[in-house]
């Protein structure tokens, strides 16, 4: 939710930001920047329920009890965390909504089907995508590994995750957060290890999918995170890029921005 900010008390809080897909301000601001610099470019920001989505929300709430959040927070929808991406050309090339939603995330937001995947042309070509919480739905470094499972089952040879991640508090006068960082590459573990025991109570149903993937395959993982503070929030930033091989025993770490860090990071990869 790049241009909106992430922390919203409430559903009406939220409601005077949310967009449209392909026509709000984000989408907008992707398609012409795409098309500027002639690249893919991902954003994300909160989306729009169509009304059939409303009017779906508004007859189960009106058929069952209201819902609230463990702070006793009421949950009403009003929107999805989302993502737009855009092609070289400015054209839009498909969306995601955030599957695993955080706290913050609760009171307002509904929770898209499952997790993406785009084929694009070489050099990129099969491209992941997740949001922040879902890297992380059951707050273990210890699995089950979701997001790290669909990219191996996919064969993707990028996962882009779009982070608004909050700070861990660990070393605060280290310029990077390296105990944020290092929780990321131990919610990937099945990219860099070969996946022997990573699977979770249900390894036989996953087992041969994540075999299609060879030993030494590579996934190049982008994680672009939020920096600063929003509503008494501190972000980690720590922005980074790792190419992750599998049963290579251990993520490589290509490049790393710092917990304050605002700008722009640009890695070649050879492929």
């Amino acid at each position: 939710m790049a241009f909106t900010g992430y922390v919203f008390e409430n559903s009406a809080a939220i409601l005077p930001h949310l967009e449209q897909p392909r026509t709000g301000p984000t989408s907008l601001f992707c398609a012409e920047l795409a098309k500027n610099l002639g690249c893919y470019v991902i954003a994300g920001y909160p989306e729009c329920l169509n009304s059939q989505e409303l009017d779906e929300i508004s007859k189960s709430a009106t058929a069952s009890r209201p819902q609230v959040t463990e702070s006793g927070t009421d949950i009403h929808q009003v929107g999805a965390n989302s993502a737009a991406l855009y092609g070289p050309d400015g054209v839009w090339v498909g969306g995601y909504r955030k599957t695993h939603l955080f706290k913050t995330d609760l009171t307002w937001a509904k929770a898209g089907g499952g997790f993406t995947t785009f084929n694009l042309p070489s050099p990129i070509r099969t491209m992941s995508l997740g949001i922040c919480m879902d890297l992380n739905p059951q707050m273990s470094s210890e699995g089950p590994y979701e997001l790290a499972d669909y990219a191996i089952s996919n064969k993707a040879n990028v996962l882009v995750l779009l982070n608004a991640w909050l700070d861990s508090e660990q070393e605060p006068h280290e310029p990077n957060d390296w105990h944020t960082l290092n929780y990321w590459a131990a919610r990937t573990r099945p990219l860099w290890t070969d996946g022997k025991g990573d699977l979770g109570s249900d390894e036989e149903d996953h087992k041969s999918d994540l075999e299609t993937a060879a030993s030494g395959d590579e996934t190049i993982v982008v994680i672009c995170n939020r920096s600063g503070e929003e509503n008494g929030h501190t972000f980690a930033g720590t922005s980074a890029i790792f190419s992750m091989r599998r049963g290579s025993g251990r993520p490589k770490l290509l490049d790393i921005m710092e917990r304050k860090d605002e700008g722009v990071r640009i890695w070649n990869i050879q492929v």
